[in-house]
């Protein structure tokens, strides 16, 4: 295999249109800065479409019939690195050794930037990353379609104006209020998987529950060489989606998987089969934990550290438990969790660029903040979540938000906010900020 027959790209770019993501901005960034970026996310997020805009060679590692990347892994596995740069290394982890072919490589090109783009959809169990990728490697997270960039957010309330004190100000018709509860729900069912984007509300449901299945059935067997019974994947995810945005305990999710169990208990196996599963699920990038956030405290207050736990789509937590949209929307308590973790989600990428974290707060006297976002530098915003955006329902968020603000003390609070399923963004006469998550963006 020469350079050039790998300059011709294995997959060519389809005439379906690219939706530009955020994480564009991101890689463009990344590749003049080190010499080799890793693109992580789960199976479908669009890793390889959004490598595919900037890569000029392209190897894809997991494709069995290509003749010319059997050759290479059989007789020189470093051809595989030939081509204009950057290369495209798809699939990564399929050829786990490639890791540190990159990091030689980029040494022995002096450290140019611009070289790689590894993508993958799963970490190997073994340490595979042992050697160090510092000052060679960028590390990129992609996950499913916001809001935004799928076209349903306006965007006009920007996270990061919300940092510099902007007032957030305006009204988004495109949305009416009548029907505001079946919308989002729709929104949660269809998900943001690029694949779902245009699709039907049926269709887009059915695909998200053959994802599922792909991943009880095969991923979950396959990633790590464990055998796992797919039924109790099944149990598993179905519990995971029964505790959305709650911090459940693994005790609890035990007890929950364990048909019967009950106060009883579950035996030690259901539990270390349950801790099995989690850590599958997260190694394939398909559940999120959101942990707890340790601010220096004021007060006497303890706080709790039991993670909540999300999959990186909501739409997820619908399929595997079979949730239409009318389903959800005569469910007002599963779609008002299901909506904080979608309002999560979309958090999640906005924040992604400036290195925040996505956090949430609860402490010993049961006061519980729903989205805590804490900058590099250590300033902090937060917000409460509510599904209806009535004024009794936004001022009992903004009593939790001034509580925490009183515990954890102004000095470093960026703003303090409350995200609805409303339409009208404004800011309250007491300084909280009223956002509508389909007008939220970057």
């Amino acid at each position: 295999m020469t350079a050039d027959d790998l300059q011709e790209p294995r997959t060519r770019r389809t005439d379906v249109e690219y939706i530009r993501r955020l994480v564009d901005d991101e890689l463009a960034l990344a590749l003049g800065a080190v010499g080799a970026v890793l693109i992580e996310g789960p199976k479908a997020v669009g890793k390889t479409s959004t490598a595919l805009q900037h890569a000029r060679t392209v190897v894809r590692l997991d494709d069995d019939d290509d003749p010319l990347v059997i050759d290479a892994l059989e007789s020189d596995p470093g051809r595989l690195l030939k081509g204009e740069s950057p290369v495209l290394l798809d699939e990564w982890q399929s050829v786990a050794s490639i890791w540190n072919r990159v990091r030689r490589e980029v040494d022995a090109r002096g450290g140019r930037p611009g070289q790689f783009i590894l993508t993958g959809s799963a970490t190997p169990d073994d340490d595979t990353r042992r050697h160090s990728g510092a000052g060679r490697f960028w590390v990129l997270q992609m996950r499913t379609l916001s809001l935004f960039e799928s076209g349903h957010s306006s965007g006009e309330v920007s996270l990061a104006d919300l940092f510099e004190g902007k007032v957030p100000d305006g009204f988004d018709a495109r949305w009416s209020e009548p029907t505001a509860r079946a919308e989002i729900a729709e929104r949660i069912v269809v998900g943001g998987w690029p694949a779902n984007h245009g699709l039907d509300v049926e269709a887009a449901r059915r695909n998200n529950v053959q994802y599922l299945n792909a991943i009880r059935e095969y991923d979950l067997r396959r990633g790590d060489g464990s055998r796992r019974d797919p039924d109790v994947a099944a149990r598993v995810v179905r519990s995971i989606a029964r505790n959305i945005a709650v911090p459940a305990t693994q005790a609890t999710l035990a007890r929950d998987t364990v048909p019967g169990s009950g106060d009883a208990g579950v035996d030690a196996t259901s539990r270390d089969a349950l801790r099995d599963h989690l850590a599958a699920l997260a190694r394939l990038r398909i559940v999120e934990d959101q942990p707890a956030w340790r601010p220096a405290l004021r007060s006497s207050h303890r706080l709790r550290q039991t993670p909540k736990r999300h999959f990186v789509d909501p739409c997820l937590a619908a399929a595997a438990l079979g949730a239409a949209p009318g389903r959800l929307v005569s469910d007002p308590m599963t779609l008002g969790l299901w909506f904080e973790s979608l309002a999560v989600r979309d958090v999640r990428v906005y924040c992604q660029a400036a290195g925040a974290q996505v956090l949430y707060y609860r402490d010993d006297k049961e006061l519980e903040v729903d989205i805590v976002v804490e900058m590099p530098d250590g300033r902090w915003g937060a917000f409460e979540v509510k599904l209806g955006s009535t004024t009794r329902a936004v001022d009992t968020a903004a009593k939790n938000l001034v509580l925490l603000r009183d515990r954890v003390g102004a000095d470093r609070c960026a703003f303090l906010g409350v995200i609805t399923g409303g339409a009208r963004a404004f800011r309250r006469a007491d300084g909280i900020d009223v956002v509508p998550l389909r007008m939220l963006g970057p």
